[in-house]
């Protein structure tokens, strides 16, 4: 017998996605991604109960890739910060004089996963980032986005949770065939009518199979998903970090952003957005400056 809390796979689709159960009725159990932002509904008789031991064996594989992405990040990292080393040195001509300070951005994390968000949060603190996280359900995103933007006023806006394309509903292209792209591109639209700005407010929204076309046309500098896939619980995280440990003297490569992502190039897209880290000169070596450090 199933209850709230149980992880389950799905026959139907081979096993290939594990599940947390959040709810179910006489006929149909909903689903959220253990690791990744879809959600699904599926009959009881379509779902298998996952034993420790095969848990264990999934988490594993996860926790690799997790922390493959992770290193990536800080190779990347370190070569952003030689760079402005390099840049400080030479605009200074001294060495003893070449010290600079950093100024990251701050980021508004909004998500429709109380725990995601908790696993969201830990990496951004891991990566040095100052972060404000918001659980709220999808559809209350475009009712109170607004209202969290202009209370924190962050200079970086996550928008994510679970979702998913349904078949059943329509084409690919109609936003009506996806559980909840259509909130996600209310709150994208409700921020870009008071900040139009796409280099001073940057927006990464979407979750699983989210409609990227429609996110990008609402005013989306990054979202999710060109190919429909599905797409890890953190990779918000590390567009949001790529985009805070690049200068604003400086264009993002897309590329460089998504491939530090585990779902890669066909579950994340944008365009061209600068960076907003801000480098200060001189740094004073008698005061302790935190930010410095940032990543490291």
């Amino acid at each position: 017998m199933l209850t709230n809390g149980d992880l389950v796979t799905r026959n139907s689709y081979h096993h290939d996605i594990l599940f947390r159960v959040k709810s179910k009725n006489e006929k149909l159990v909903k689903l959220m991604g253990e690791d990744i932002r879809l959600e699904a509904d599926a009959p009881l008789n379509d779902l298998q109960k996952v034993s420790g031991s095969e848990y264990h064996k999934r988490k594993s594989h996860i926790d690799k890739q997790e922390a493959y992405s992770y290193r990536l990040f800080r190779q990347d990292y370190r070569l952003l910060r030689e760079q402005r080393e390099s840049e400080a040195e030479s605009g200074y001509g001294d060495p003893e004089e070449s010290s600079y300070f950093q100024i990251p951005p701050r980021i508004l994390h909004i998500d429709g996963d109380p725990l995601f968000l908790k696993k969201c949060i830990r990496l951004y603190e891991q990566l040095g980032l100052q972060v404000h996280g918001q659980y709220l359900q999808e559809k209350e995103m475009p009712e109170q986005v607004l209202a969290l933007v202009e209370k924190v006023q962050p200079e970086i806006v996550v928008i994510t949770g679970h979702d998913s394309y349904s078949k059943s509903k329509g084409t690919v292209r109609d936003l009506e065939s996806y559980r909840n792209s259509r909130y996600f591109v209310e709150s994208v639209r409700n921020i870009r009518q008071k900040y139009p700005h796409f280099d001073q407010l940057v927006i990464f929204a979407g979750a699983c199979q989210s409609h990227f076309e429609s996110l990008i046309r609402a005013g989306s500098n990054f979202a999710s998903s060109p190919a429909r896939v599905n797409i890890h619980a953190i990779d918000p995280v590390y567009v949001a970090a790529r985009l805070a440990y690049t200068s604003v003297m400086e264009h993002i490569n897309i590329w460089e952003v998504i491939r530090n992502t585990i779902s890669g190039e066909k579950g994340m897209g944008g365009i061209e957005t600068r960076g907003l880290l801000r480098i200060g000169i001189p740094y004073s070596k008698e005061v302790e400056e935190p930010s410095k450090k940032g990543a490291e």
